[in-house]
């Protein structure tokens, strides 16, 4: 039976073995670097195993895919056609902010999706040193605290829409300073350099949003969940929600599944007045 029940049962089985192991070889990350200068470690090829090997059944039936930042299958993917004649879709990034768990920083997280139907249906994000964790469950979303120990604490998601001070941050990536000036006032910027972080913080009332040009690996966990507390990813420029699986907002380039445009991750309420503070480098 496709139940979100079962789903869920799985994915969080998943990141608890994805996160130990993550912490068991962050001494020895052996950190690399792949043809597009991102980084790369052990870990993530030892956490892509896990998940593959847990999902082979699925992925065998016919009925799922899985789009795993570390399988070169994951090219052979960019295909509406295909992707429309699939029920299920799982992404999975092994561990998002490589560079920062490659230098033992903290701010990593382990990041598995579950779109059925090309939408955004469950997702669990786990920070493995802050024991953070962050989920939907298909209908509603919540944030644990000391995940996975006995100080295991769990509150409800709810919808955020808080006003812009200066008390408030918005979060960006490492990227944005190629094309982009911020302009502020009030709000000021954060620079993670991890996706999830980005992505999941501002669910929670820790940032007013995000700016970036994400991998679907990088959004696909956190995406129900930012959706949940009333976020949507919002084309730069258009203002479109991305709220389906559509391969036109990709990077033209063969096996590309990076965003061709910046998107902001935001409240309706905002998204005009953070584009505001964005202005564009001749």
């Amino acid at each position: 039976m496709d139940s979100a029940e079962k789903y869920l049962k799985l994915m969080f089985d998943v990141v608890r073995q994805a996160g130990r192991v993550s912490l068991e070889m962050i001494e020895e990350s052996k950190a690399s670097l792949k043809a597009d200068d991102s980084v790369v470690t052990a870990a993530d090829h030892a956490v892509s195993l896990i998940v593959r090997e847990r999902l082979d059944e699925y992925v065998r039936s016919g009925q799922h895919i899985l789009i795993d930042e570390e399988d070169p299958k994951r090219l052979e993917y960019r295909d509406q056609s295909l992707l429309e004649k699939v029920p299920f879709i799982w992404v999975l990034d092994p561990v998002d902010g490589t560079r920062l768990y490659a230098n033992r920083i903290p701010l990593y997280g382990v990041s598995i999706g579950l779109l059925k139907d090309l939408k955004p249906w469950l997702g669990v994000v786990y920070f493995p040193m802050l024991k953070e964790l962050f989920y939907c469950d298909g209908t509603r979303s919540f944030f644990l605290t000391g995940a996975f120990t006995p100080e295991q604490k769990r509150q409800e998601i709810e919808t955020v829409d808080a006003e812009i001070s200066s008390k408030s941050l918005f979060m960006l990536s490492d990227h944005f300073f190629k094309d982009h000036d911020w302009a502020y006032t009030d709000c000021r910027f954060l620079v993670s350099a991890c996706a999830v972080v980005n992505l999941c913080w501002p669910a929670i009332g820790r940032a007013c949003g995000s700016l970036d040009r994400s991998n679907i690996w990088d959004f696909g966990g956190a995406w129900p969940i930012a959706r949940s507390a009333g976020l949507e990813l919002r084309h730069f420029e258009t203002g479109k929600v991305f709220d389906r699986l559509d391969i036109s907002a990709f990077e033209p380039q063969e096996g590309s599944w990076r965003f061709a445009q910046y998107h902001i991750l935001s409240s309706e309420r905002n998204f005009e007045l953070l584009r505001r503070y964005m202005r564009k480098k001749s």
